[in-house]
């Protein structure tokens, strides 16, 4: 039996931020400033995991009940984080493995000094591409916002 082809596009998304990646790390993970940053995506979103490689994770959008089913595929602190994507979340109930299955959404955390280069590179299925061409940039904005206000304390 012929599967179809995924149609998938790899995004590439940076950004130079003055603090260390260490900092930059736990703005990206802890819980209340991962909601924060994504909630640029949706209100309220938040993951539900414990966070170890190997580990499931589930991205969810509260107010839809919808949102990605995971796997922590690599986790290397400070430096690298990778998702594969296994299956979308509708209604609270995760679907039958479609076009997102084996995407991968990477985070790679680059000292330069005291200053860290964030670079997300993510493939998406063509309906998501210009959500993401849209949102991303002003995540990763938020990002840098936490990250350097944590700093300068």
């Amino acid at each position: 039996m012929a599967t179809a082809a995924k149609s998938l596009n790899r995004l590439h998304f940076s950004t130079d931020i003055a603090a260390p990646r260490e900092q930059v790390w736990r703005v990206l993970w802890d819980d209340a400033s991962f909601r924060d940053w994504t909630s640029v995506f949706a209100e309220g979103s938040h993951a539900v995991s414990d966070w170890n490689e190997g580990s499931p994770i589930q991205f969810i959008d509260p107010s839809s009940g919808s949102g990605m089913s995971a796997v922590i595929e690599k986790k290397r602190p400070p430096e690298f984080m990778s998702f594969r994507h296994e299956a979308e979340i509708k209604d609270g109930q995760v679907q039958p493995p479609a076009a997102w299955s084996g995407a991968h959404e990477n985070y790679t955390l680059t000292a330069n000094g005291d200053r860290t280069t964030l670079t997300v590179d993510l493939d998406a299925p063509d309906e998501y591409r210009k959500m993401f061409e849209d949102k991303f940039p002003q995540a990763l904005q938020r990002v840098k916002h936490l990250s350097e206000a944590r700093s300068a304390r």
